[in-house]
């Protein structure tokens, strides 16, 4: 990377070393030398994502000071890193976070599984479930009653269907957030519509904000349109955002765009509370930033199952009355199917207007058949039932394989999050990378922790869904022990793994 992207102050680089947990040194290990302590410090916190990748770091002079140590010490902590590759530095610019060159971005485990294959691999890779019945069937022949009047249109709604695009506005209204149809484009799933905002919006080398970590498969999409992605740390835990970090990076990056998932999210399964979606909206606006949210996993709480508003704050949108600022997400696929790719877009009439637009040199629309059978749930009343069942689902997938993981994994740390799909894993000091090549060996997959990071960061960490409960749950917690186990005796490519260890 050319340049710094990011700043992190002195005092907050020295709390963070200062937070980490060293493990013990066994009897008689000698201690490392002062310089490779803090270096070894700084490299983790750089591929844990705690201090995100092109984060220019505080001068020498400034940083000894608030450790207490000397600038030498400082001085030499910096140059080992520059010489393994964690630390870029030009005269006038000063120095900035990296990793080292030729360590790719693991491409494993996010692809879904062909349906051959799910007999012998347990698939943790996908965080979808299978469809809701009985009510995708059910959606689907409400829809083909529906049909007959727009088989003799010519098919082709670029904002989508007039009955859904009311529908969906309705809702919006419900939750105390005014909105007309004239606000909501309809997509082909929360990926069309994010990659619609991004055409319009950013143009090739622009910044974007993202959290670190973020959805991947939204960084790779922004990555291919030529965006330059500004990482930015999430709060400990399941905090939410560090407000800190993003009112410092709105205003010294200036990113066109910012991309967050205030609910449950993906993959730290963080909910944000209602001062930080406030102070959010507030700092962007202020920045001149467009703050793009996504909501595909807002109706995936596991508290509070009778109301969305019992278990989730307010809207992110319902802090921009003026609709200068937010643009909102939505999705059927996570709350209901990943087969059913209808998405779509709230924003103001002449954002939503520019959206319909350019989408002549897109996609040119989404399919009437498929926004036919959003439009039945909706109004049947279907689409409650769905989602209650989806979440029954995943709530208890989510206790299964915790209770597993605990069991098999002890030293793998997480929390626990109450609602979304995913569970994020800290992996007891293994490499995700390595987890995730040789979980596919024992007959596991599973995204390592990088693919959700920019640049490499979260080596250590991997992402589990919720997709699996009872027993499978706990095969595949003991796969992944097999995997890790591998992991601490080296194996590696080309290793041969004992077939005992594969069911």
């Amino acid at each position: 990377m050319a340049q710094w992207t990011s700043a992190i102050g002195s005092t907050q680089l020295a709390w963070l070393l200062t937070s980490q947990q060293p493990r013990p040194a066994g009897p008689g290990t000698r201690r490392p030398p002062a310089y490779r302590a803090l270096a070894d410090g700084i490299r983790l916190l750089v591929l844990e994502g705690r201090v995100p990748v092109a984060t220019r770091l505080p001068a020498e002079r400034e940083l000894a000071q608030a450790l207490s140590v000397s600038r030498t010490t400082v001085a030499a902590a910096y140059e080992a890193l520059r010489g393994e590759g964690f630390l870029e530095s030009r005269r006038g610019a000063g120095s900035w976070t990296a990793v080292p060159a030729g360590n790719p971005l693991p491409a494993r485990g996010l692809e879904p599984l062909p349906p051959e294959a799910l007999g012998s691999m347990i698939d943790l890779g996908t965080a979808a479930l299978p469809a809701p019945e009985p009510w995708l069937t059910r959606a689907v022949q409400g829809a083909l009653e529906e049909l007959p009047p727009y088989a003799h249109t010519h098919g082709d709604y670029p904002a989508g269907l007039p009955a859904l695009r009311t529908m969906i506005a309705e809702r919006y209204t419900a939750h105390g957030i005014p909105t007309m149809p004239e606000q909501i484009m309809v997509t082909t799933g929360a990926m069309g519509a994010i990659d619609a905002i991004c055409h319009l919006f950013a143009g090739r080398g622009e910044r974007v904000a993202v959290e670190s970590p973020s959805y991947a498969n939204i960084l790779q999409l922004m990555r291919e349109a030529g965006l330059r992605l500004v990482p930015v740390a999430m709060a400990d835990g399941l905090q939410g955002w560090d407000l800190e970090r993003w009112r410092q990076v709105l205003r010294e990056a200036a990113p066109r765009l910012a991309y967050v998932v205030a609910d449950f999210h993906n993959p730290t399964g963080a909910l944000a509370d209602e001062e930080q979606r406030r102070s959010l909206v507030d700092s962007a606006r202020a920045a001149g930033t467009v703050l793009v949210v996504d909501e595909t996993m807002t109706e995936l709480h596991f508290d509070g199952e009778d109301s969305v508003s019992a278990a989730v704050p307010r809207r992110v949108c319902a802090f921009d009355p003026a609709g200068s600022t937010v643009i909102t997400v939505g999705s059927a696929s996570k709350a209901f199917w990943a087969g059913m790719r209808i998405g779509w877009v709230r924003a103001a009439p002449d954002v939503i207007r520019s959206l319909v637009a350019a989408r002549a040199y897109a996609d040119l629309g989404t399919p009437v058949l498929e926004q036919l059978a959003v439009n039945w749930l909706l109004n049947t009343g279907g689409w409650e039932e769905a989602v209650a069942l989806r979440r029954a689902q995943a709530r208890g997938n989510r206790d299964a394989l915790v209770a597993a993981v605990r069991r098999e994994l002890p030293d793998w740390e997480f929390e626990v999050p109450n609602g979304g799909l995913t569970l994020w894993v800290k992996a007891g000091g293994l490499s995700g990378s390595r987890l995730a090549e040789l979980g596919e060996r024992v007959g596991v997959r599973v995204p390592s922790g990088p693919r959700f990071g920019v640049d490499g960061a979260f080596e250590g960490y991997v992402r589990l869904p919720f997709t699996v409960g009872g027993a499978v749950a706990d095969e595949a917690a003991a796969r992944l022990a097999a995997a890790a186990q591998l992991v601490r005796d080296g194996q590696g490519a080309g290793g041969d793994v004992p077939r005992t260890l594969i069911a």
